[in-house]
């Protein structure tokens, strides 16, 4: 391989070693199955709770049939600045239609392998507000009891937040899903964004 300024060949080493420069064949199947595995995370959240599957949501108190898939967790935030915003917000129908299409369409994104960035950001900022209700910098809830913080600011909120942008940027869609096909859409051509 020779460079656009130069007859002198690259060598494999010089590849590997610049940014972007190379992805291998097994790199690019780990990411995807990354890449599913955590839509699969996000899509059963979604499904469990729209339907009371009986893992962290028991079917009496499904989505159909009348529970809230936010009440339960942003009632009992106990910890951090945004306590009584948690509260104010816990089950109202927006809320609950916002975390529910964003479970669901950050879900189908990542599993097809479509429109990663903007899966990205939308699961990433679900992620960041769900770290900010569980504030693992505190190390007492309000009324005084130890959190059981592990940490005291990575936590799992922030790690699926990570994965989700290196998804994004490694266009984690192109091995085992739609991500090229996607990427010839003229809309998509238009407008990068949606990659």
């Amino acid at each position: 391989m020779t460079t656009r300024h130069s007859t002198r060949p690259i060598s494999t080493l010089e590849r590997v070693d610049s940014p972007g420069a190379m992805l291998s064949k097994t790199g690019a199947k780990a990411l995807a199955v990354l890449r599913i595995s955590t839509g699969f995370v996000f899509l059963w959240a979604f499904l469990d709770k729209t339907f009371g599957l009986g893992y962290s949501t028991p079917g009496a108190r499904a989505w159909i049939n009348g529970g809230s898939p936010t009440e339960g967790f942003l009632s009992h935030v106990s910890v951090g600045p945004f306590e009584s915003v948690a509260h104010s917000i816990a089950g109202t129908w927006w809320a609950n239609w916002l975390f529910m299409l964003g479970l669901l369409g950050v879900g189908v994104a990542l599993i097809a392998g479509i429109g990663l960035r903007i899966a990205a950001g939308a699961g990433a900022l679900m992620m960041v507000l769900m770290w900010f209700a569980e504030f693992p910098i505190a190390q007492h809830t309000s009324t005084g009891e130890p959190t059981g913080s592990t940490n005291p600011f990575m936590d799992y909120h922030l790690v699926y937040a990570a994965v989700l942008v290196v998804l994004a940027a490694t266009y984690a869609g192109h091995t085992w899903g739609l991500g090229r096909v996607w990427a010839r859409l003229p809309f998509v051509q238009r407008h990068r964004w949606t990659i």
